[in-house]
């Protein structure tokens, strides 16, 4: 069966509007976590948030795309055409290619535009505002711009859509259905999601402490994040040099609880250890683990819960980047995908900002420090509401 290449990354983030300007922050501990600025929402200038520092109309400008397209397709078109420009391929139309991308926002952000006026008069609100609201209608205009016409998808599982969507291109090029995929995910921040995080009670008012005994909530950000994936005929054909292998990936439920994980880490575990299984890699084979490290209370205990029951006391260094970025919701997987290659491209492992005392019920210590080390293999978590775990292992071309 077809191994899985990865050939292009692109990214954007409340740390940078590039793969290089994030791979810069992550290395010199820059947070892009503050406070809201961009929204007319109560909590303006309050809560904070990971915020790109990239209006529409300068998103609109890098992209070619209109200004009036929806925040999240605007966000997703720049991380995946940068992608697309680092895989150096030089013609995408000779080959069968896929965009399988992932949001849970979609158009929302428009929508939000729409309702203060309708609610007022039904004959009232500008209706383009609404047009794009399924978060279909993101991945078509991206795939658009992008001259993608093969195969075209939507993946909403949550917090783990990315990864999900991901898997599914390694999936199809792995069966010989597509030669490339674009995979990834982007969600814009809105109202709505703010709103609705905070009404669960899991947001922190200070920059997020993931996996720390002192954790308060989340931070949410916006963003996206998309590999290029391609097959070996795709490789030998071009003599591509690869940046990673997709070497293993699952997607388990352990339909515990609408919004929250299971106490044992049950789905987490299974994730992680199927992955393990698909890639014939032991556990101490990784490296590094990308923690999906939200930095509530339920999330980090079942997952380090989970970390210690299939990794032991030898578990391998980790850190959740959220920290960094906050919790870019259906973008977190493709984001922190890219975050991972970016591990084993430059041989290091990224801290675990604001990190102080071990969670006491496990004692797990994340990395504290920036440190160059090897790093062959990475397994990068991604675990959403209503149980939905996926799990992912990239690793190095040269392993």
């Amino acid at each position: 069966m077809n191994q899985v290449f990865v050939i292009g990354a692109g990214v954007i983030s409340a740390i940078g509007n590039s793969y290089s300007e994030c791979l810069s922050s992550l290395m010199h501990c820059r947070s892009g976590i503050a406070a809201l600025t961009t929204l007319d929402s109560i909590h303006k200038g309050k809560l904070p948030v990971g915020e790109v520092k990239l209006s529409n109309e300068a998103l609109a400008e890098a992209t070619g795309g209109n200004p009036a397209l929806t925040r999240t397709a605007l966000l997703g078109l720049h991380a995946a055409q940068e992608a697309v420009k680092d895989s150096k391929l030089p013609d995408l139309g000779a080959w069968r290619v896929g965009l399988l991308s992932a949001t849970t926002v979609g158009g929302m952000d428009k929508t939000e535009m729409f309702f203060p006026a309708f609610m007022q008069d039904s004959k009232a609100g500008k209706l383009k505002n609404v047009v794009h609201h399924a978060c279909g209608s993101t991945t078509e205009i991206m795939a658009g711009y992008l001259g993608v016409k093969d195969f075209i998808t939507t993946i909403n599982t949550a917090c783990s859509s990315s990864v999900n969507a991901i898997m599914m291109g390694a999936r199809m090029i792995r069966h010989n259905l597509l030669d490339i995929a674009i995979a990834g995910g982007t969600d814009a921040l809105t109202r709505f999601t703010i709103n609705g995080f905070n009404s669960l009670m899991i947001l922190d008012d200070e920059p997020c402490k993931p996996f720390d005994a002192n954790r308060k909530g989340l931070n949410l950000g916006e963003g996206a994040g998309y590999l290029v994936l391609a097959s070996e005929r795709v490789i030998g054909n071009l003599q591509l040099n690869p940046k990673a292998i997709i070497s293993g990936y699952a997607n388990t439920n352990d339909a515990y609880h609408q919004t929250a994980s299971s106490p044992e880490g049950n789905g987490s575990y299974a994730a992680m250890k199927n992955a393990l299984a698909m890639a014939d890699l032991k556990s101490s084979d990784i490296d590094y683990i990308n923690l999906h490290g939200t930095g509530t209370k339920n999330n980090d205990l079942s997952e380090g819960t989970a970390v210690k029951r299939l990794f032991g006391e030898q578990y391998p260094r980790l850190s959740s980047t959220k920290a960094y970025t906050g919790h870019t919701l259906g973008a977190s997987g493709g984001v922190e995908a890219v975050f991972s290659v970016m591990a084993i491209d430059n041989q290091c492992v990224f801290p675990n900002l604001r990190f102080k005392t071990a969670m006491p019920e496990l004692g797990v210590q994340p990395q504290m420090e920036m440190q160059k080390t090897n790093v062959n293999h990475v397994m990068s978590n991604s675990f959403g509401f209503g149980g939905n775990c996926a799990s992912i292992i990239l690793s190095s071309f040269k392993s």
